[in-house]
């Protein structure tokens, strides 16, 4: 029940009810939030936090890039995490990690003083939305990726996701389940709050870094895949490469490996295909805790 569950908020374990900020803060008022979103796993030995290490490292990397000063250490962050956890009795969920400006800013354009943290333990469950179990479909969205030299996108901050808000719109405007942005150069870059993959003839092919979030889902599905010897390439990908692909799939903190059925007007039939499928065994069998290749990335909660 939300009733019962507890936020970290600057130190202290508070009511859900009571994790709130002035719409006058400059968090609120300016979007200039910052947050880090990861997923907690139920082994035996207790909740662990996937590849928390990377997560946190952004979550300072972001903070870093908007000029911004984060009151607790890596150490201190990753024991936060453990207390709301802890707290919440939680063992299959998500963590949303949340530092802002709290101080009231109506003429404020940069505060001077340290970020206010909030952390958030959201279990798993029904009334999430994650219970996909088709392909989704996806489209070229009409909005393209915010430019790198407008603001830093490889910092998660809330700002940046009005972007994806209106190709998530779009998309469900036009009767599609997300939208695929470019960049101002017209490649391909990412969606709304996923990455994306493609395969042709076996081999798995994603954007590249410096226009696009760096996200940890993406980098582990790299990563992973390289492991089992799929062939792997991160390289600028053109619309109409996309649109001849075998096999696409979007990744993020909740799937992973999310299958495309249908891209634009072209379905794609037997999704989710041979590479996808495989990589879908393969992340299912890491977040359990049942592939010793990658068991540093389940990183136990103290």
């Amino acid at each position: 029940m939300r009733d019962q569950r507890q936020v970290w908020l600057n130190g202290q374990l508070i009511p859900w009810e009571n994790a709130t900020v002035h719409i006058l803060s400059h968090g609120f008022s300016r979007g200039s939030a910052i947050f880090e979103v990861f997923g907690i796993h139920p082994l035996p030995a207790g909740p662990a936090a996937f590849r928390l290490d990377l997560h946190l490292r952004r979550f300072a990397r972001t903070a870093q890039l908007l000029g911004m000063e984060l009151a607790q250490s890596q150490e201190e962050l990753a024991q936060a995490v453990a207390e709301t956890v802890r707290a919440n009795k939680m063992d299959n969920g998500f963590i949303k990690m949340v530092a802002y400006y709290g101080l009231e800013a109506f003429a404020t354009l940069v505060p001077g003083v340290k970020l206010d943290l909030s952390v958030f333990a959201v279990p798993a469950s029904a009334d999430l939305g994650l219970d996909l179990s088709k392909p989704i479909s996806a489209c070229i969205s009409k909005w393209r990726k915010i430019h790198p030299e407008t603001v830093p996108v490889a910092a998660k901050a809330a700002s940046n996701y009005l972007n994806g808000m209106l190709a998530r719109q779009d998309a469900l405007r036009r009767g599609f389940d997300v939208g695929l942005m470019m960049d101002t150069h017209g490649f391909m870059a990412e969606g709304s709050i996923e990455a994306f993959f493609m395969a042709k003839n076996g081999v798995l092919l994603t954007p590249p870094l410096g226009r696009i979030l760096a996200s940890v889902s993406r980098q582990s599905v790299l990563d992973a895949a390289r492991v089992v010897g799929i062939e792997a390439h991160e390289k600028a990908l053109r619309p109409e490469e996309l649109l001849e692909a075998d096999e696409i799939f979007t990744s993020a903190t909740p799937f992973k490996v999310l299958p495309v059925g249908r891209i634009e007007d072209r379905k794609l039939d037997d999704a989710p295909g041979p590479v996808s499928r495989g990589l879908i065994q393969l992340m299912d069998a890491i977040v359990a805790g049942r592939d010793e290749r990658f068991k540093d990335w389940l990183q136990p909660l103290p």
